[in-house]
């Protein structure tokens, strides 16, 4: 498994989290670009970077200019 996630600001203006599985032949990016909905943009962070306290999970928030790394396809 990766030590990297990708997070996207979903529709509801909360955070997704993807968990790249990285032995499936696929880089984190090309898992980005399929996984993110289409032309949502993500970025890609270490794993360290995503709090383990899922308490408030749906609290979390994203600004759009932080989402540098991509667009969804």
């Amino acid at each position: 498994m990766s030590n990297k996630r990708i997070i996207y600001k979903k529709n509801d203006g909360s955070v997704g989290v993807i968990v790249p599985i990285t032995e499936s032949g696929f880089t984190v990016e090309q898992i980005a670009k399929k996984d993110v909905p289409t032309g949502v943009k993500y970025k890609i962070v270490d794993v360290s970077e995503i709090s383990s306290d899922r308490t408030f999970r749906d609290a979390w928030t994203i600004d759009d200019a932080e989402l540098t790394d991509g667009v969804g396809d």
